[in-house]
């Protein structure tokens, strides 16, 4: 006997399909394939205008799910809800993430609110088995990888 449920109730539905074929994915190996995939992402026309929260999603064999644009700030922040960043990589089926954002300065040294956020972050992801496995902070020219410098 089937139960009616009330109208006032909606049901949540997880959806996740990909729109790359498993072979085509991209594979990440260094911090320098992260660049590069950034690289198409991120809009040359306002890269050095405002910053943005870019996240990269991961299977266990290191392939780009997908990426999300988390937010999008002003010329020296941008306010991510560690939230939306777990909303992402658990309904992609993701076991690791890479978290990017820009300095508009042109400025790779990461300040003391990146590496905050880098450690907030990968707490919560340990918690989910969800693996931060670098953070780029990311300019036209140059970029700064949290993992090559060991802050991971």
């Amino acid at each position: 006997m089937k139960t009616e449920v009330s109208p006032n109730l909606a049901e949540v539905e997880i959806i996740y399909k990909s729109k790359v074929n498993v072979n085509d994915r991209i594979k990440i190996t260094r911090s320098a394939d992260v660049y590069e995939a950034l690289k198409n992402i991120y809009n040359p026309e306002t890269v050095e205008h405002h910053e943005e929260f870019v996240l990269l999603l991961l299977n266990r064999a290191l392939q780009v799910l997908g990426w999300a644009k988390i937010s999008m700030g002003g010329i020296t922040s941008t306010i991510v809800d560690t939230r939306i960043v777990f909303q992402y990589a658990i309904k992609a089926n993701a076991t690791g993430i890479m978290l990017s954002h820009n300095h508009p300065s042109g400025i790779v040294t990461p300040s003391e609110q990146d590496k905050q956020l880098t450690k907030k972050i990968s707490e919560i992801g340990k918690l989910l088995e969800i693996q931060v496995l670098d953070h780029i902070i990311f300019t036209p020219d140059a970029y700064y990888s949290f993992a090559d410098e060991g802050e991971i």
